[in-house]
């Protein structure tokens, strides 16, 4: 893993489980890592647990207001904390640690509400019965520190990628393909934090999924093939980026609020004689074509787009993502995080490690350049075990 700059609080060092349930809810990812400051994180395990369909589609179902909305959240909460805590026995098995030999549990927990407009975002989690089951510190609720320092709440991870990708001389971007996706501008000043930028660019996963969902009776379109098997309906392209949330300056972020199936089905009102196929087409070239603008638009120095998150997994979705940025006039390869030295699937879970390290040295976890708030804060609450 590329070098890194830590806090200098020698005491926050040690061995630190992520844990990230993303937009897609499909699962969590989890990694064990080792924070020693001055040094690089070493991972020394990951783990994936998935969830059933049931849960899921109580997830999905709290995305909206519903019947007794307080006991399901609940209930789903305890759920979620079980298999939080599969994820870390099963970490803890793979890198031979006892529970004592873990510092914190940095854990997300997985949002069902994102209304910072409105002065609040909502995980549910039950970090208690996590800290119960799992006899670990668990370290939760990141986000909302840094929405009542009048910020985004998210995206958090720029500020955990501004300490591993960052080159001098050379403006990367890192783009994190979840249910959501989002970017980070690293400029190659030296990587001064003021200067590095990020948000949500649109849907990415959400939509791609929910559509391989409805219609093959999968959870993702597997590589791309659906995809690849259509063609991109332009009509319906320019229909789904009339959107504002696309012309919207940053800071911004957004999630399930508005994209979700409903957002989509009213956009396709018109096109009802489209294969779902080219549908699907053109679903991942929205995704594309939204991420390639605001890179246009902010960072059209850039040298190199770096993928991590599930969508990094879709060769269909990056080849989209080459050709619209050749298309907006962005001459930046595209690659994955393993370029970079850390496997895409492990760089959100990672970052929540990362910020679970920072709470523990009482260090800024945020970034006000990316979220818009007051200031750096210290993010999250500590439930001791």
């Amino acid at each position: 893993m590329p070098q890194s700059r830590q806090p200098s609080g020698d005491p926050a060092d040690g061995v630190y489980f992520g844990l990230m349930s993303g937009t897609s809810m499909d699962g969590v990812d989890g990694v064990a890592v080792r924070f020693e400051a001055g040094k690089p994180p070493v991972v020394l395990a990951e783990a994936f647990v998935g969830f059933a369909q049931t849960l899921r589609d109580v997830l999905a179902g709290l995305q909206q207001p519903g019947h007794d909305e307080i006991e399901r959240e609940a209930l789903a909460g305890n759920a979620l904390a079980t298999r939080y805590a599969v994820c870390c026995h099963e970490l803890q098995r793979s890198a031979g640690l006892a529970p004592d030999r873990v510092r914190a549990i940095g854990v997300h927990g997985q949002t069902v509400r994102h209304r910072p407009e409105r002065g609040y975002t909502w995980q549910i989690n039950n970090p208690a019965l996590l800290a119960e089951l799992a006899q670990i510190d668990v370290i939760a609720d990141f986000r909302s520190r840094d929405v009542a320092a009048g910020g985004q709440g998210a995206p958090l991870v720029p500020a955990f990628h501004a300490t591993v990708f960052g080159a001098p001389g050379e403006t990367r971007v890192v783009c994190n393909l979840g249910g959501i996706s989002n970017i980070t501008i690293l400029p190659g000043n030296g990587g001064n934090d003021g200067d590095v930028r990020g948000f949500d660019c649109g849907p990415a996963n959400a939509l791609i999924d929910a559509w391989a969902h409805r219609h093959l009776g999968k959870p993702y379109d597997d590589g791309g093939k659906f995809a690849a098997r259509g063609s991109v309906h332009a009509p319906l392209l320019d229909v789904l980026l009339d959107e504002p949330y696309f012309a919207a300056p940053p800071p911004k972020s957004t999630g399930r609020d508005l994209f979700n199936e409903a957002w989509l089905d009213a956009k396709l009102s018109g096109f009802a004689q489209l294969a779902p196929e080219d549908v699907q087409a053109t679903l991942t070239a929205l995704t594309a074509v939204s991420i390639a603008r605001e890179i246009a638009r902010h960072a059209p120095d850039c040298s190199a787009v770096y993928a991590c998150g599930g969508g990094a997994r879709n060769p269909a979705l990056l080849r989209a993502l080459a050709s619209a940025l050749a298309d907006h006039g962005v001459r930046a390869d595209v690659a994955t995080t393993q370029a970079l030295g850390v496997p895409p699937q492990q760089v959100e879970a990672l970052a929540f490690a990362w910020l679970a390290y920072r709470f523990t040295a009482r260090a800024p976890g945020n970034l006000a350049s990316v979220t818009g708030a007051a200031g750096g804060r210290v993010l999250g609450a500590l439930y001791p075990r």
